[in-house]
């Protein structure tokens, strides 16, 4: 732990203790490859990162890597806390590049993606830079040593229990050689009249999937018109497909039921974007439209605009193969140069 978690540790706003952390020289740059202003962090590795190394991190699961946006994400009292144990960058890079061997080297901002992902998958998942005694394996972790000073709570011990490797190791090394272009931010934000599940009502939940990504929203209890208001993100690889949206009635006793389904086409908010470039450069403007058709699910053609610098879409949908129901997101892109 750092000297100066120890003065992180008082009560106070989560993200402005996050910010505080930030602020420090050490954690101005990627921990990973160097670059300027990170804006993105690993909740349970300790480190801030840049939006480059933050697609590489992602791709690893996050059963490694939790990544979280620094200024967009809400940031639990335990992912707070874990970071501010850690300390940031320095703390953590004075265990995970303990021992970089001979003839290795750190990227710089600027390195091909696959020299990234070599360099992150060997640091993180693979621990080929920690000290031998150090590194964690299946069934061997009870035995496996660790650093005092994450010996000194249950939370910087689950930040090094985090890296166990697993059947799934193959899995992650697939995904790993995905080069990704940016993220997508979906905000779920509400559902009308949707279908009955239970005897009176339904309890919904909104999962989205692209590639082998699943994120879920949180389920609100007996809702048929329920508010979320929820931010979830997903990485965009080079060759992707349409977002798959689901939503489900949760059951404590029995599989969850289908309330409806729908399919969302990202190429005209990416395409849009990569034209424009920067969004900075431009004031409020609309930029381009996903057209409503017999084949699609919108209920109202969507507009992408520019919003304060930022791009941005409002889609409206019907579910499908469903007897009622419509949802209400926000879709935003992120280029991985902004």
């Amino acid at each position: 732990m750092s000297n100066y978690s120890a003065g992180l540790g008082k009560p106070g706003s989560g993200k402005r203790r996050i910010r505080d952390l930030l602020n420090q020289p050490d954690n101005r740059v990627c921990a990973d490859c160097g670059a300027p202003d990170p804006k993105w962090a690993s909740a349970n590795i300790g480190v801030f990162i840049c939006l480059k190394c933050c697609g590489v991190h992602r791709s690893l699961g996050t059963h490694i890597s939790k990544v979280l946006s620094v200024t967009l994400d809400d940031w639990s009292d335990e992912e707070v806390d874990s970071m501010i144990e850690i300390g940031g960058n320095a703390s953590a890079n004075s265990i995970y590049e303990a021992f970089v061997p001979e003839g290795s080297s750190k990227p710089g901002p600027d390195v091909s993606h696959e020299q990234r992902m070599r360099f992150i998958r060997s640091k993180y998942e693979l621990q080929e830079f920690l000290k031998p005694s150090l590194r964690i394996t299946s069934g061997k972790a009870c035995s496996t040593k660790k650093p005092e000073s994450f010996l000194k709570s249950s939370l910087s011990t689950k930040f090094m229990d985090s890296f166990r490797t697993n059947s799934s190791s193959k899995k992650i090394f697939e995904e790993g050689m995905v080069e990704f272009i940016g993220l997508l931010k979906v905000t779920v934000k509400k559902g009308t009249n949707l279908a009955i599940r239970d005897i009176m009502s339904s309890d919904p939940y909104v999962v989205l999937n692209l590639g082998k990504q699943k994120l879920q929203t949180t389920v609100v209890n007996s809702n048929l018109n329920p508010v979320w208001n929820q931010e979830l993100m997903l990485s965009v690889p080079e060759s992707y497909g349409p977002v798959k949206l689901e939503v489900y009635d949760y059951d404590t006793f029995s599989a969850d039921d289908i309330m409806g389904e729908a399919e969302l086409d990202i190429q005209p908010l990416i395409t849009s974007a990569m034209a424009f470039g920067d969004p900075e450069m431009f004031g409020d403007m609309q930029i381009g439209k996903w057209l409503k058709s017999h084949d699609n699910p919108l209920i109202d053609d969507s507009i992408i605009n520019i919003v304060d610098g930022k791009v941005k879409q409002e889609v409206q949908i019907k579910l499908q193969n469903v007897e009622s129901g419509e949802l209400e997101l926000e879709m935003e892109w992120l280029p991985l140069d902004q």
